[in-house]
């Protein structure tokens, strides 16, 4: 939650009333016909107050004399000059202060800053929600009425590349109790436009923090030879053990989990599994199929789970016979579940864990139709990322919501997570 900062009035040391000063300044505009947002607008004079008075407290500490008050040196004030800058109420023009020899170095508006720092995040904000570098241009036209060429928009957001380098190549913690991967496919136009997976790997902490571990463009359909690779990078930054990945049935790559975290539990994705039994049966009996396979993933062995899947199966099969066949191909990766904690079952059957985070990529990838290149993908899904849980309240939810799980790690997987 935001807090409004006291302000104390250096004269009588009382804290100023801003509810009060807000009200009459708007009492005041009112009265007088001024917008509130707009060219001319009453933010927009305060933005240009505010401004042009920080400068002027900078220039007097530069030169060491107040303003109006005689020159102690050889460099003295040499009036001002005008510069429109681009602000959060919109284009504001302020008057900048100069001295005589030209050594002034204003920090608040820099030379030749033509937009103040908060305009790059709503550019960064604007562009995690899918908006193109002409729909952003747009929005700044249509709610400041400020100019923003597409170009200008582009080079903000390449300035998070550096950023996501860094983020990419970061040092991850020595275990993770759980991670989750999965891939999500974007359209990339590619000489011609096709479809790519990109991957994600999402780790939960030993505080049962989210740890979003990387992102990775793949380079073509997605297999399990590539996410070796994925693995081997996740495994080289600093990840000596996993006690569970959870993924979908790809085939080859539980291999390739246990080639890299030998002691690692290979877990189908319950979701994953569920969704894709409904690939092969008709709509209208989705909500039937969901109700008989509850039994089965909520059995408390993994005989009871058999005896409730033959059930299943004897409804199902016979009009559905490839339902069987996935399930008895995922069964190995299936079951390992079935020997844990309540508390663990909760947490891998979820679809919080990586769903939520799939789905606002997906709005973002959506919403861009394509990309020219997997670079702009990438930054597109780094930028989805950044902005993840700008006030922190998800965070101590996914915290709390991990706490008994993680005790049940603890008991299970005893002295790994330790």
């Amino acid at each position: 939650m935001s807090q409004t900062i006291e302000m104390i009035d250096p004269v009588t040391g009382e804290i100023i009333d801003q509810q009060q000063i807000a009200e009459q300044l708007l009492a005041q505009a009112k009265e007088q016909g001024v917008s509130l947002v707009g060219p001319g607008g009453l933010l927009g004079g305060l933005t240009k107050t505010v401004l042009e008075t920080a400068l002027d407290a900078e220039m007097t500490e530069h030169l060491g004399y107040e303003k109006h008050a005689s020159s102690n040196g050889e460099n003295a004030r040499n009036g001002t000059r005008s510069k429109t800058v681009l602000t959060e109420v919109g284009a504001v023009e302020i008057d900048v202060p100069r001295d005589r020899d030209g050594s002034f170095q204003p920090k608040i508006v820099r030379k030749r800053q033509r937009r103040l720092d908060g305009i790059d995040e709503i550019v960064l904000s604007l562009t995690a929600r899918g908006l193109t570098t002409g729909e952003v241009a747009a929005h700044f036209d249509d709610v400041y009425g400020a100019s923003v060429s597409k170009d200008t928009i582009s080079k903000i957001t390449d300035k998070v590349i550096e950023e996501m380098t860094e983020w990419q190549n970061r040092p991850l913690d020595r275990v993770y109790p759980v991670v989750f991967i999965d891939a999500i496919v974007v359209k990339v136009r590619d000489g011609q436009v096709r479809n790519k997976p990109f991957y994600v790997a999402v780790g939960v902490t030993t505080a049962g923090e989210r740890d979003i571990l990387g992102i990775w463009a793949g380079d073509g359909g997605e297999g399990a030879k590539f996410w070796l690779g994925v693995l081997t990078e996740i495994k080289n930054r600093g990840v000596e053990d996993v006690c569970i990945v959870v993924c979908d049935g790809l085939k080859g790559l539980p291999e390739s989990i246990t080639t890299t975290w030998e002691l690692a539990v290979v877990q189908t994705c319950i979701i994953h599994l569920i969704r894709n039994t409904f690939r092969f049966a008709s709509r209208k009996y989705w909500d039937q199929i969901a109700r008989d396979l509850r039994p089965v993933y909520t059995a408390p062995t993994e005989a009871a789970a058999k005896a409730r899947f033959e059930e299943f199966a004897e409804k199902w099969c016979t009009m559905y016979p490839a339902i069987r066949k996935l399930w008895e191909n995922a069964w190995t990766e299936f079951i390992p579940f079935l020997d844990y904690d309540v508390e663990i079952r909760r947490i891998i059957c979820s679809t919080n864990a990586i769903e939520s985070l799939n789905a606002r990529y997906r709005r973002a990838v959506r919403a861009r139709g394509h990309f020219p290149n997997d670079a702009a993908a990438l930054k597109c899904l780094y930028l989805v990322t950044r902005s993840l849980d700008p006030t922190g309240r998800g965070r101590a939810r996914w915290v709390t919501r991990w706490k008994p799980a993680l005790n049940a790690f603890a008991i299970t997987f005893e002295g790994r997570i330790n």
